[in-house]
């Protein structure tokens, strides 16, 4: 019945460390088997979702940046883009300079930042762990603004936005909504990721939020996926954790979210898998197709 598998990376396939386990790599590979296609649908960049692709053996293609990239892997192509246009970096930029509160450029194939914070600091932990042609590639830089003014040709497929204060966070988020012609995510609680150190496990939290151009949504980018696979609506299985997972939990033949998931998620799910470090999404592509 179900022909295709889109599935969020953060809090979603990928535990608390930042990892697929080998039971739930396993589950992965038995639904390949039976012809059903598995694909990642992440808001990270390119090159960070082509590692963890190739570690689950899914060889077609995937989303980033939210729904703002569509990545054919077999023609190393990509067929479905929306950027934000670089005036809109620059407004966003402007505020958060201004303001003093940390930001990340995201583009195709990096993450632009002016220092190890927060989801970078994450994804530079992760790093360690890899060989160094399959990292997330980051660029550090003294001032974002400014390097932006410099970029001829910037891709951008989001912006993250993130502070550990809440009220200073609420701050800039009334002063971005301001701009135009931007949708600002509406997320409500906390990150909560782990990274080691030595023997011992540090948490990250921070709240955030996260900018793209108007109409970037992964369902919309998985409905253009779906004709170019020829695969229908009611065949399509949905997991996710997030506010920018709601649509396509919604939307798809089955929506799957997971058990930590906000309550407005949960109340649009037609099933509640278990949490991200308890291997939910194996459990439910078991659930629904290993019968």
């Amino acid at each position: 019945m179900y022909k295709l598998i889109a599935v969020d990376l953060d809090g979603t396939l990928l535990n608390s460390y930042g990892e697929v386990t080998e039971n739930t790599k396993q589950v992965i590979n038995t639904i390949q088997n039976q012809g059903i296609e598995f694909i990642i649908a992440s808001g990270r960049p390119m090159d960070s979702i082509k590692t963890i692709a190739k570690t689950i053996n899914s060889n077609k293609y995937f989303i980033a940046g939210n729904g703002a990239i569509i990545y054919d892997i077999q023609n190393q192509e990509t067929i479905y883009e929306n950027c934000l246009p670089k005036n809109k970096v620059l407004q966003i930029s402007e505020i958060c300079q201004e303001n003093n509160i940390t930001y990340n450029i995201y583009t195709e194939q990096e993450v632009i930042a002016e220092s190890l914070k927060y989801n970078v600091l994450y994804y530079y932990k992760e790093n360690l762990k890899k060989a160094e042609n399959e990292k997330t590639k980051i660029i550090l830089v003294d001032n974002l603004y400014e390097y932006i003014q410099t970029v001829q040709d910037l891709k951008c497929i989001k912006i993250t936005v993130c502070d550990s204060s809440k009220s200073v966070f609420n701050s800039i988020i009334k002063k971005l909504q301001t701009i135009q012609n931007i949708d600002i995510m509406d997320v409500s609680h906390m990150s909560r990721k782990m990274i080691r150190q030595g023997t011992e496990d540090v948490p990250i939290e921070y709240f955030y939020t996260e900018i793209s151009s108007t109409d970037v949504d992964k369902w919309e980018a998985l409905q253009y996926l779906a004709q170019v696979m020829q695969v229908e609506q009611k065949e399509i299985i949905a997991i996710g954790d997030n506010i920018n997972d709601k649509k396509m939990i919604q939307n798809a033949g089955i929506g799957i979210c997971m058990g930590q998931s906000a309550p407005t998620i949960k109340e649009v799910a037609d099933y509640v898998a278990e949490d991200n470090n308890s291997e939910g999404v194996a459990k439910a592509i078991l659930e629904f197709c290993g019968k």
